[in-house]
């Protein structure tokens, strides 16, 4: 976030009502792609037009290329997408038993392709990553999120919603004082949405490129001068998993497209 950016935000929160921090209702819960203007909305609702139906494009060719020591491709073992990749991205993130932890899409991906196809873990924010994980949530599209009914995640939903909660950095914020308290307002010229990750990986016309949870996560912090937790730090699964319990029931639009 730039100068401008802080000072708006600044501004924003002086004037408006005591920050509360109490979660929106379900009922009362929307997606970004309900914030946006109607030109972005057409882009997103387009899939000739939609930039992210690049990388789905490439992340179907990764999925049936054979790779690694093993020579397996992810297809070998998980066969038709259609059938058997449907709504198993609205799950996650997922507990893993072996890891003892919640993992999300790309960390299985990783684990996968590691243990399966003895291959290299792909680099967080890679283009491969991202298509194959643009890929596999594709096909849970217009499926109700459906992530943190395992009672193993109990645990990892509280911290997520914690850290959600907690104010830090320079600017003493928390993800809250905006997603909850201040939604429907501007900052810095755009509006501030609910924060419900429906859609990700994602195309983000200011990125020019598809981005991940995290990568949006890490900005946001950043922006609230905090020191941003690494790819794949537990704290960040953690607050995607509260964030996907925060959706539970809406719509799956991977690959959204924002401003």
């Amino acid at each position: 976030m730039k100068c401008a950016g802080t000072i708006a935000m600044a501004a924003l929160l002086l004037t408006a009502p005591a920050l509360s921090a109490t979660e929106i209702p379900q009922a009362e819960r929307r997606s970004g792609y309900s914030f946006m203007a109607s030109d972005t909305q057409a882009i997103q609702d387009d899939d000739t037009a939609n930039p992210g139906m690049l990388w789905v494009l490439d992340g179907e060719k990764l999925w049936n290329t054979k790779t690694g020591a093993a020579g397996k491709a992810c297809a070998d073992c998980h066969n038709d997408t259609r059938t058997g990749m449907k709504g198993a991205a609205a799950r996650y993130p997922a507990f893993d038993k072996t890891l003892g932890r919640p993992v999300n899409l790309e960390q299985r991906i990783n684990l996968c392709r590691t243990g399966q196809q003895q291959a290299t873990p792909l680099p967080y924010e890679s283009r491969d990553l991202l298509a194959l994980t643009a890929f596999v949530a594709q096909q849970s599209r217009g499926l109700p999120i459906d992530a943190a009914t395992d009672p193993q995640l109990e645990p990892f939903v509280a911290k997520g919603r914690e850290l959600f909660m907690l104010r830090q950095g320079q600017l003493n914020l928390g993800c809250t004082n905006c997603h909850d308290d201040n939604w429907d307002k501007r900052l810095a010229g755009s509006a501030i949405t609910q924060g419900h990750p429906t859609g990700y990986p994602l195309y983000r016309l200011v990125w020019q490129s598809l981005g991940s949870l995290q990568r949006r996560l890490r900005a946001c912090i950043t922006g609230i001068r905090a020191q941003p937790y690494d790819y794949g730090a537990p704290e960040l699964v953690e607050l995607e998993l509260y964030l996907m319990s925060r959706a539970r029931g809406m719509p799956m639009e991977t690959p959204a497209v924002r401003p």
